[in-house]
């Protein structure tokens, strides 16, 4: 939910800024780009050092850079952030937020600030509970911010009370929360299956392809960034899933694909079949090595289970199908009629004459063609960008 988002860490003076350091390392783990700002005054608190070490960016604190007058430009800050989180958040800046006082940098960003504003205050209970404080965080919420309410628990001064600055893990689920909220996948529950599939010919040896399963995994992980939970059915490769969205089924053999996606399709709303899966299988299958020896051998090969074929005739009103043909000629008419064979909504065509498309490449070039016939044809692209582009169209498609 976090991974590439913007998000700009503001620090005030509270004994509370050593969450900072916490809260930042949490974002920078789950894929954040992450740059702090500070008041002068946080710095008796925490070391910009540390910040800085842990977001991977230099601490911005003063309007210039340097002595020669190069500035920290607020405005572009502004405009960088998907989120500004002023995490904690002191008495002495929320009464200048409230009333549009700007006598630091991190006050003139956040005047600038086109992104959501996401405020955790941190002070004494009196402070607090204080009339003048509580109308200051009204003030602030009428103007669109949000306010992460600070927990109940033992105070810098002893006392037990309100004004504990939420922990970052709550900060995290918070922003994960509101990041969620306009994903166009949200709650849809999608197959997606990716890589190759082995098919046994002793205990050594296999027919197998090329695939890697990088488009797969990049479909999934775009999925999951954009609030689907993800079934992802993959054959042998050596990838990594990151998002905790992703539940991962290995597999090795087509019938094992076959029975793992026929599973997961009752319960899917979409399912995206990337995988590139063997269309035949010996007959038989040796127990032991077959020795090598002069004379010629001749394997018998059956066909494999269609997966793609079978959700097609499993396949609902209210599901959608997308299947891929990998290509090397009559390209288009071989993609269409594999439409009409097997009930597809889209399919997602590439082909081997295009460089930097199909197996192992960290790029893909593709066209999109909808059960109506309608070509739409991308540019060659990173993988990732690709997989972004397949689940725009789903979404069009899905809107009409």
């Amino acid at each position: 939910m976090l991974k590439n988002k913007n998000i700009l860490i503001g620090v005030t003076a509270s004994i509370a800024a050593y969450k900072s350091a916490f809260l930042v390392r949490l974002l920078v783990k789950a894929g954040s780009n992450v740059k702090v700002v500070m008041t002068d005054a946080s710095k008796e608190f925490i070391t910009p050092l540390t910040l800085s070490t842990l977001s991977k960016n230099p601490v911005l604190i003063d309007f210039t850079k340097n002595k020669q007058g190069e500035w920290n430009n607020h405005v572009e800050l502004g405009l960088w952030a998907d989120a500004f989180v002023i995490a904690p958040a002191s008495a002495n800046t929320l009464a200048k937020m409230a009333n549009g006082i700007c006598d630091n940098l991190l006050l003139a960003i956040y005047l600038s600030a086109k992104s959501a504003v996401y405020i955790a205050p941190a002070m004494d209970l009196d402070m607090y509970k204080h009339k003048s404080t509580k109308d200051n965080l009204k003030r602030l919420a009428s103007f669109g911010n949000k306010i992460i309410h600070p927990g109940t628990g033992e105070l810098a001064s002893g006392l037990h009370g309100e004004g504990r600055m939420a922990e970052p893990e709550e900060i995290i689920a918070f922003l994960e929360k509101e990041f969620s909220k306009n994903l166009p996948f949200l709650n849809k529950k999608v197959l997606v299956t990716a890589g190759p599939t082995y098919e046994a010919i002793d205990p050594v040896r296999f027919i197998g392809n090329h695939s890697s399963g990088k488009m797969g995994f990049a479909i999934a992980e775009e999925l999951a960034n954009q609030g689907a939970e993800v079934t992802l059915v993959c054959g042998p490769n050596s990838l990594k899933t990151i998002h905790k969205s992703i539940s991962r089924v290995d597999v090795t053999s087509a019938e094992e694909l076959y029975k793992a996606s026929i599973k997961a399709f009752k319960n899917s709303d979409i399912a995206i079949l990337s995988a590139a899966v063997a269309d035949y299988k010996p007959s038989k299958v040796a127990n032991q090595k077959i020795k090598k020896s002069a004379e010629t051998k001749g394997i018998e090969l059956i066909p494999t289970k269609d997966t793609l074929a079978e959700l097609g005739k499993l396949k609902t009103k209210k599901q959608l199908l997308i299947g891929f043909a990998l290509e090397t000629q009559n390209e288009i008419a071989n993609a269409k009629e594999k439409i009409k064979k097997k009930n597809l909504d889209l399919i997602v065509l590439n082909s081997l004459n295009d460089k930097g498309a199909g197996f192992k490449s960290n790029t893909n070039k593709i066209s999109i063609i909808d059960k109506n016939n309608k070509i739409t044809k991308f540019e060659l692209k990173s993988k990732e960008d690709v997989a972004k582009d397949i689940l725009k169209t789903i979404q069009n498609y899905k809107s009409k």
